[in-house]
């Protein structure tokens, strides 16, 4: 079993070292792996080594890869620690700010910190309020096989990065380009102002809309050459930003397993050329995924590679964890695994994946009580408007990791909304109670699709019940 290290001899007195506080959610590995490549010393804790869960595969690549894990009890935080980096999950009366405040050492923000590692660099950023990490991986898979070398940090892990010691959610470039996810739920994508950009689309999520607009309007004003638009973006930031706005234009098929794209956009230059349609595909399925590919694309264009070796690079792509992955078959029943935590993203996953003939089953945890509450109208809309009269919803208790957030709406009120739309759905109380529940219910053509985001038992769950792991 892995035990949490000591806080004796840790590192060098002189050494810079970066405390983070909640290393195991996804994007503070995702900079701790960057953080590492930079050369710094990392260290971590985290509420899931608190609970016991040291064999979470997170903590364990990430202690191979050379971080220090401790108890989320103020004990990895000592005088030699150059700054704590927290993200908004972490609340005011952590152990680890009361230890920071004790040493004097210095609370900074995740984004703050990844600020400063691309000071300097040139920058490509993706944001947007779904598809942001499929899309980062994209650009940051095609710009490496197409030689550019880039430095790449993002939400997901990348299949084929992945290494004993290596999360594959941040990749070390030797180039000066540097490709990032960013995240508008904190805001903090605002610390960035990249050369290029892309946002894939503007909804309400985090934000009521109209803050959701206003925010995308600051951070299109921050981009320096160009952004690539998705649908009905352009529009609304249009006036808000002298970057150059490419809207690439789509004509898609699309069926499960694989989105084909053919995309016409024009490239940036002040010459006049005519728009040239473009075609690709990649082993992704679902329409919004044929967005995700046009964009990326699209982006590469504008940086002057050849379409014909985009298509080279995207033909290479294996996909990302937990976006749609498929995770196994057993017993003619097909077991996905997605990330999606937002009415948008969900609508996509249940479309993209939906078996004709068959059923779908669609599974999701509620990531906290706020988002939950936040959007519960335009989930039960989401899931009302996809599941079809075969289907069935199977809703889990919201994810609780502790801390004051209030229970104000739960996952019963999700339940009785969706009922109340002549969605099949049913509360499962637990894992055992889900499982014993699927296990009676399922039949050769069924679809199980795990969706969810935050809870490491999530993807287990699917892995297990597609007799991955037992």
């Amino acid at each position: 079993m892995m035990k949490a290290d000591s806080a004796a001899n840790r590192h060098p007195p002189s050494a810079i070292c970066y405390h983070l506080a909640g290393i195991a959610g996804v994007g503070m590995s995702a900079l701790a792996q960057a953080l590492l490549n930079a050369g710094q010393v990392v260290t971590g804790s985290d509420r899931f080594l608190d609970q016991g869960r040291e064999n979470l595969s997170v903590l364990e690549t990430l202690r191979r890869a050379g971080v220090k894990l401790f108890p989320q009890d103020g004990s990895g935080v000592t005088g030699q620690t150059t700054a704590v980096v927290v993200s908004t999950a972490i609340e005011a009366d952590n152990p680890d700010l009361a230890a920071a405040k004790r040493f004097g050492v210095s609370v900074r923000h995740r984004a703050e910190v990844l600020a400063e590692l691309v000071a300097g660099k040139q920058l490509i950023a993706i944001a947007g309020t779904a598809g942001k990490t499929t899309t980062t991986a994209l650009v940051g898979h095609m710009l490496t096989e197409l030689g550019a070398n880039p430095s790449v940090v993002n939400g997901g892990v990348v299949l084929g990065w992945q290494r004993p010691d290596a999360l594959g959610s941040a990749r070390k470039g030797r180039s000066n380009l540097w490709v990032l996810e960013t995240d508008e739920s904190d805001r903090s994508l605002l610390r960035f102002a990249p050369d290029w950009a892309i946002i894939t689309n503007i909804s309400k999520d985090h934000f009521e809309l109209d803050e959701v607009i206003a925010l995308f309007r600051q951070f299109a004003a921050q981009v320096k050459t160009g952004i690539i638009c998705g649908p009905g973006v352009a529009e609304l930031i249009c006036g808000h930003t002298s970057a150059v706005l490419i809207e690439p234009k789509l004509t898609e098929s699309t069926r499960c397993e694989v989105a084909s794209v053919e995309a016409t956009s024009r490239r940036l230059s002040s010459e006049k050329r005519p728009e040239v349609a473009s075609t690709y595909s990649a082993a992704l399925p679902g329409r919004h995924n044929a967005e995700n590919i046009r964009l990326a694309a699209a982006l590469c264009e504008q940086l002057g590679y050849a379409p014909e070796k985009i298509s080279a690079a995207l033909a290479t792509f294996q996909g990302v964890q937990r976006r749609l992955e498929k995770v196994g078959e057993r017993n003619g029943v097909v077991v996905y695994d997605d990330y999606a935590h937002n009415p948008a993203k969900i609508a996509a996953a249940c479309a993209a994946v939906a078996p004709t003939p068959g059923r779908l089953l669609a599974i999701w945890r509620p990531h906290g009580f706020g988002p939950l509450a936040l959007m519960l109208d335009e989930l039960t809309d989401a899931l009302a408007g996809v599941l079809r009269a075969q289907d069935m919803a199977l809703i889990l208790p919201v994810f609780y990791a502790g801390g004051t957030t209030q229970a104000k709406v739960t996952s019963d009120d999700l339940v009785t909304a969706l009922r109340q739309r002549g969605v099949q759905t049913e509360l499962a109380v637990d894992y055992p109670t889900l499982e014993k529940k699927l296990r009676a219910e399922l039949r050769p053509g069924d679809v199980v699709l795990v969706m969810g985001a935050r809870d490491p038992d999530l993807p287990l769950f699917a892995r297990q019940l597609a007799g991955i792991s037992d």
